[in-house]
């Protein structure tokens, strides 16, 4: 795949794994012309289904579901101060890059890390530290046969393939969980 390719797969994906709203829908149409015969699958699953169906499926999917977090930090530090460290380092980075986040973004979010692939040279470097994440959210959405496993499966396409270090990282996260701090006793 090439470096345009690449470009082109994690802008579109950026817009497929973002809440289906007017705007998503808008966007299909650009979407199809552009990318189709990498994202066609999903493209054809969600043609069969309402906009409300899609809305409800992806708010059950990374709403509700604690493994299928589209925050990539979020798999490695779970709900600890390090991930509060990841997440400056990532704000950091992106300011670095000449990125500004909207206010109510986080640097991890899936769709913003994706565009920034997109359209920055260092962003397919980014995505490659979060292949272990993208490997449990695949995984994660595999098992619940999820339209959106289409979507993450192209994504790590594109990607070198998981080293056998991130797979086995990959199914100790998954067998353990993400890490969690107690304070005070409590969880």
């Amino acid at each position: 795949m090439t470096e345009v390719t690449k470009a082109v797969v994690w802008q579109a994906a950026a817009h497929l794994l973002a809440y289906p709203d007017e705007r998503f829908w808008r966007r299909l149409p650009l979407i199809r012309d552009a990318a189709e015969p990498h994202f066609g699958t999903f493209l054809a699953i969600v043609s069969d289904m309402t906009p409300g169906e899609l809305a409800a499926h992806y708010v059950d999917t990374f709403d509700l579901q604690r493994r299928c977090c589209l925050y990539l930090t979020y798999y490695v530090d779970g709900d600890t101060r390090r991930r509060g460290a990841s997440l400056a380092a990532l704000k950091q980075r992106y300011r670095a890059a000449g990125w500004d986040l909207l206010d109510d973004e986080l640097p991890d979010f899936l769709p913003v890390m994706l565009e920034f692939a997109a359209l920055d040279p260092t962003g397919a470097e980014l995505l490659e530290e979060h292949r272990v994440g993208l490997e449990l959210l695949l995984a994660a959405l595999e098992e619940r046969a999820s339209p959106y496993r289409h979507v993450i499966g192209t994504v790590c396409a594109a990607l070198p393939p998981i080293t056998a270090a991130g797979r086995a990282r990959a199914a100790r996260l998954a067998a353990g969980g993400p890490p969690a701090e107690t304070v005070g006793g409590y969880r």
